[in-house]
């Protein structure tokens, strides 16, 4: 059973977690100091009565009478009363979050239970906020004094706080010693810097900075934005450019408010251009800058263009993805008038085009711009070699990702990362780790995402033996901090193999049990083994980390429903509806003649919905005969429809309408690519098998983890994924 936390008076949640779902629930901004005010304890029935007596004359509803209450009844320590006084209140502030956790925090203290890292940094973050000096301090002193050792979270937290608080002096100190700084801590100093006016320190900070994240190009960039240093900001604007980090939303955000300041019209049109190549949702905010940016720049008339197109693109009611394809086709057109009217074509523009070819696995359209590059005659550098690997190995084409490599010729770790990153995605463990050997002993140092891939190599080509050596050897030899995604490839390492003692202890060593991508990971593995009773324990870990991400409540269900345990499967989905939480539809997408076919469960909106049919009963029918047999169990706990219908709506998974749709929209011999949005079901796994050997066709599967290969009835993944 997957339990549920509410704040009520029959709360059963350990005082810890309590007290971190309250820290949780604390914004980190519009607080407010406040003054604390102290009183005698007052019997149980003294205290019931000023609350009776409150609600009667209406000043509950005053927000200094509440708090008042709540104090009286947590000073009387009746802490029943004081939440359900808590979950009655019509207004909270600072206050009244404050005497409540202050209130767990003491008894946690007087139970003897001892708080964790994460539980410290959402004090501190508590601290910042209210600018508690003194009482941050305190806490400090109570971590050093109890012999806590500091994860880069917890340091960051105090780092945070001590600037926030204008403690310059200690940030400063704490800075320098501490001996793990990643894009967060360097992020909290160059802003403090920035903030504090102190624009040549915040620059010199930034230039010693090694490997630099888009984050920390944003907050220079609009730091000096903000002190009126608007031509430093542009000169490191190109930089950003040359150094080859992509823009996100932010930056293109930051970049459109230079303009303004700047008023350059044609370097504001280059990054409208820039914005629909890379293919980035436009949202509220960014739209207000492009408007913004024309207005100031004086271009009425493509301001009010801009309005009138984006509010005819918002107003579509179209699913995600299609919503994604129509930007990636605005995107493509915008690149082809560009190409078409001569506009000089540079080569963060190539990249940006290539990369979103990459991201829809449009294999054809990818080859173009390819062709484009040759004929324009660009050079063929580390990262516009990078990006075209990364294109064909997204997009299906190992072989072709191989020749770019080899053209290159560049002892570049973006180009060699890109490549292994590439043997992994396509579950060439053995080539991967061979490669990444062979840099190493030509004297390439491999950073943060080389890591990554190598160990996305390992977890997915069973080498759990190398992928632990790689993790030492990250953290040992070449002194990189572990974050977040080398957690999680090694959880899935151990947990794709079954060793889930390991992961446990591996959890508890590195402190991560706050990591909800490490969670989700292992009860991953629960299913792939299916394993009930762990996938229960770590559900319930993972819950408590994100309530309103989907992906747990749906593999908890499918394991269940794997093990036909209906009763827990309704639970889980009425658990689901009860906390908001929706599941994102399974989509799949296959290009055929430039055009891109998108299909979704049960669809019948295509065009040659009846043909498309006709030909999947067909097909099912005759792999039935070579021993192919539906799984129905997923499906029957997914849709509401009789258990009767489970088997025929298998027919209907997305993956299978565009196999179906490739098949005969295609020559015998040609293999058929299909892109997914999610992990492919057991039984589309087992259906893909069965074609490949039937019709002695190969069939190639993205889905949201890796390639699958079919062929002669087989998967490169070797049914291990």
């Amino acid at each position: 059973m997957v339990s549920t936390y509410c704040l009520t008076p029959k709360t059963h949640l350990k005082v810890p977690t309590i007290v971190v779902f309250l820290l949780k629930k604390l914004s980190p901004f519009h607080f407010h100091h406040c003054k604390f005010y102290s009183h005698h304890s007052l019997p149980f029935p003294r205290t019931s009565s000023l609350h009776v007596k409150a609600i009667k004359d209406g000043s509950f509803q005053n927000l200094d009478v509440a708090n008042h209450l709540l104090n009286v009844f947590v000073k009387s320590k009746n802490l029943n009363h004081a939440c359900k006084l808590f979950d009655e209140m019509p207004h909270r502030d600072v206050r009244t979050w404050t005497i409540l956790v202050s209130t767990f925090v003491h008894n946690m203290q007087n139970e003897g239970i001892k708080p964790n890292q994460f539980t410290l940094s959402s004090v501190l973050k508590c601290c910042s906020s209210l600018s508690e000096l003194k009482i941050g301090k305190g806490v400090h002193g109570w971590i050093l004094r109890n012999g806590f050792v500091f994860d880069v979270i917890l340091e960051n937290a105090l780092f945070y706080f001590y600037v926030k608080c204008e403690d310059f002096g200690s940030a400063k100190w704490l800075f320098e010693s501490m001996e793990d700084k990643n894009s967060v801590t360097w992020n909290i100093m160059i802003g403090a810097y920035l903030d504090t006016g102190n624009v040549d320190k915040a620059v010199d900070l930034f230039r010693r900075q090694g490997l630099k994240d888009v984050s920390v190009w944003n907050t220079i960039i609009n730091g000096l934005m903000r002190n009126g240093f608007e031509r430093i900001a542009l000169k490191l604007l190109y930089e950003m450019v040359k150094d080859g980090t992509l823009f996100n939303e932010v930056t293109f955000s930051i970049a459109l408010v230079l303009v303004s300041l700047l008023k350059d019209l044609e370097l504001g049109k280059r990054i409208h251009g820039r914005v629909l190549l890379s293919g980035i949702h436009v949202d509220g905010f960014l739209r207000n800058s492009l408007i913004d940016m024309y207005c100031k720049c004086g271009e009425m008339k493509m301001a009010l263009k801009v309005f009138e197109k984006m509010d005819t693109y918002f107003g579509r009611n179209e699913t995600p993805l299609k919503k994604s394809f129509l930007g990636f086709e605005d995107a493509f057109k915008t690149f082809t008038s560009m190409v078409r009217k001569d506009i000089d074509i540079d080569v963060f523009s190539i990249t940006s085009i290539v990369s979103a070819c990459a991201s829809f696995g449009v294999l054809e359209l990818g080859r173009q711009v390819h062709g484009l590059v040759q004929k324009i005659g660009h050079k063929l550098d580390a990262y516009l070699g990078s990006s075209l690997i990364d294109m064909y190995a997204k997009c299906g084409n190992l072989d072709d990702a191989k020749r770019i490599f080899k053209q290159t010729n560049y002892m570049n770790v973006v180009l060699w990362t890109s490549m292994v990153y590439s043997y992994a995605l396509h579950g060439r463990g053995r080539e991967a780790v061979q490669l990444f050997e062979f840099s190493m002993s030509r004297g390439l140092l491999p950073n943060e995402v080389t890591f990554i891939g190598v160990l996305t190599a390992c977890s997915h080509a069973g080498l759990v033996e190398e992928g632990c050596r790689y993790f030492r050897l990250m953290k040992e030899v070449y002194g990189i901090k572990p974050g977040v995604e080398h957690f999680t490839r090694m959880v899935d390492l151990y947990g794709r193999a079954g060793r889930f003692k390991e992961i446990k202890k591996f959890i508890d060593e590195n402190g991560i049990h706050h990591l909800r991508a490490v969670w989700r990971s292992f009860l991953s593995s629960c299913r792939l083994h299916r394993d009930i009773e762990m996938a229960e324990w770590v559900s319930e870990n993972l819950l408590r980390c994100q309530t309103l991400d989907a992906r747990p409540y749906v593999l908890l269900s499918n394991i269940y429903a794997i093990k036909q345990r209906w009763e827990e499967v309704e639970t889980v989905r009425r658990l689901m509806q009860s906390r908001g939480v929706k599941k994102h539809p399974c989509q799949s997408w296959i290009q055929i003649r430039n055009q891109v076919h998108a299909f979704i469960m049960d669809d019948r909106s295509h065009p040659q919905k009846n043909e498309i049919c006709a030909y999947l009963y067909k097909l099912i029918g005759r792999l039935r005969e070579i021993g192919y047999s539906s799984d129905a169990k997923l499906v029957m706990q997914d849709v509401e429809k009789k258990q009767g219908e489970g088997e025929m709506l298998l027919g209907f998974h997305s993956e299978k309408l565009a196999t179906a749709y490739g098949i005969i929209s295609t020559a015998s011999q040609t293999p058929i690519r299909i892109m997914k949005n999610l992990r492919i079901y057991d039984d589309c796994h087992n259906f893909m098998k069965y074609t490949s050997q039937l019709l002695d066709k190969e069939i190639i599967v993205r889905d949201i983890h890796r390639f699958h290969h079919f062929k002669h009835g087989c998967c490169s993944c070797g049914d291990y994924w």
